[in-house]
């Protein structure tokens, strides 16, 4: 996941606005004027695409950007690559303004910079499947052993070894896309564009095709652009999520702010009939652990536990979470040796969770649990707990919330303030 604090944009999108029609600059006016965007239509006969978007798009995120047919997501990513100029406005990769570029140097950026994975393909049906996917390298002129070795890695990458010699015609629609995927990610750009990438697919390849491109970007941390209308598959792989509306930016944020924290009735609609224990994760509704113990003794152990209002704590080492500690345990032990290290204590073995983990695998774990569920992280590291009060609570919330009737929601988003806290 990238980092979207600390680190320096790669793109920028600053007071983009694109209006089709035979005269736009004329009806920009219009458009400042806060005029909708089927007033600007029936008074000028010009279409609002896109109408003042600024964004800001952070190194190796997968950045989603999602909206109804109309909402102008694919007009707005073909901007990032100048297939559409826009009527006013900047876009920025690393600094530099794409619509400043020449003819020449647009061909190069576009080679070298971005690649575009397409919704129904865009494969040559007279060209072999390594063919297809060395396509980029031959185009930059990259000699003809070099770019098949470098295919035949992608290709073995998308687990399509043993496909070289196929023709497109010859594959199944997962298999197709896949030569897609590879086919951008041989050229080495830096940039993905996703145009609706595994919407033409059966809804079991297209889970297997999210998976796929969530495993890839762990290994290799592109910076990638997918466009969706499908909130679930929002959700699931983007790091944050832009929603528009007839070409107006309606809400950014990560899928939890999406989900628990809709900016208006629109982004709500959205979000209304998504599965939430599925959706959210761990991470987005524990709580701070709440009692720790650090102490290398039997004593010093017992001495930290007097201090918490609970008989139970998680042991901590320099090793990280070791397990849970009851009072009662400790006062036996320190009868025979104050004196004695903690790592002969038998500690309470308790699994922990992982913070990634969505909330509907945990469930059965903490209902059968006596304490709360410690979250740790891949590194050993104590971040959370998550009790089973808690788990029910939150629950319980966003069945009620979801049960309730349409005209009960103005009272909805209410609903949704004791879950943002929690998270």
């Amino acid at each position: 996941m990238a980092d979207t604090k600390s680190s320096t944009p790669l793109i920028e999108v600053r007071d983009l606005y694109k209006v089709f029609g035979e005269s736009p600059e004329k009806v920009m006016p219009k458009v400042r004027e806060g005029l909708s965007k089927d007033e600007i239509l029936a008074q000028t006969n010009h279409t609002v695409g896109l109408k003042a978007i600024n964004l800001a798009i952070q190194p190796g995120e997968i950045f989603v950007i999602m909206g109804l047919s109309g909402s102008g997501k694919s007009t707005l990513i073909r901007h990032f690559n100048r297939l559409i100029d826009p009527t006013e406005g900047q876009i920025l990769v690393e600094g530099v303004d794409v619509m400043r570029l020449s003819q020449k140097e647009l061909e190069q950026f576009r080679r070298h910079k971005m690649s575009m994975v397409f919704q129904r393909f865009g494969l040559l049906p007279h060209r072999t499947v390594l063919e297809n996917v060395s396509y980029g390298l031959t185009v930059q002129g990259v000699d003809k052993a070099t770019r098949n070795q470098r295919a035949r890695q992608w290709l073995d990458t998308v687990g399509l070894t043993g496909y070289e010699e196929q023709y497109p015609s010859q594959l199944s629609g997962g298999q197709q896309q896949r030569v897609g995927l590879a086919r951008a990610l041989c050229t080495n750009a830096e940039i993905l564009l996703m145009d609706e990438a595994f919407s033409a697919l059966d809804p079991l390849i297209r889970s297997e095709m999210q998976d796929q491109l969530i495993e890839l970007q762990q290994q290799l941390n592109k910076t990638i652009i997918f466009i969706t209308h499908d909130l679930d598959e929002a959700l699931r792989i983007g790091d944050r999520i832009a929603i528009l509306k007839d070409g107006n930016l309606v809400q950014v944020g990560k899928p939890v702010d999406i989900l628990l924290n809709p900016a208006d009735d629109y982004v709500e609609a959205f979000v209304k009939d998504v599965n939430r224990a599925r959706a959210l994760t761990v991470e987005t509704v524990m709580k701070p652990p709440a009692h720790r113990l650090t102490a290398t003794t039997i004593g010093g152990a017992l001495k930290q536990m007097k201090r918490i209002p609970a008989d139970y704590a998680y042991y901590v080492s320099d090793e990280g979470y070791q397990g849970v500690v009851c009072q009662k345990a400790l006062e036996e032990a320190a009868k025979e040796d104050l004196a004695m290290p903690m790592e002969e204590f038998e500690i309470t073995e308790l699994d922990p969770i992982s913070p990634d983990a969505p909330l509907e695998s945990i469930i059965p774990e903490s209902m059968g649990a006596d304490f709360p569920l410690p979250v740790v992280n891949s590194e050993g590291d104590l971040e959370g707990e998550l009790s089973r009060d808690h788990l029910a609570e939150v629950l319980s919330d966003l069945t009620e919330e979801e049960a309730q009737p349409e005209a009960d929601a103005p009272t909805e988003q209410g609903g949704n303030g004791p879950q943002a806290k929690s998270a």
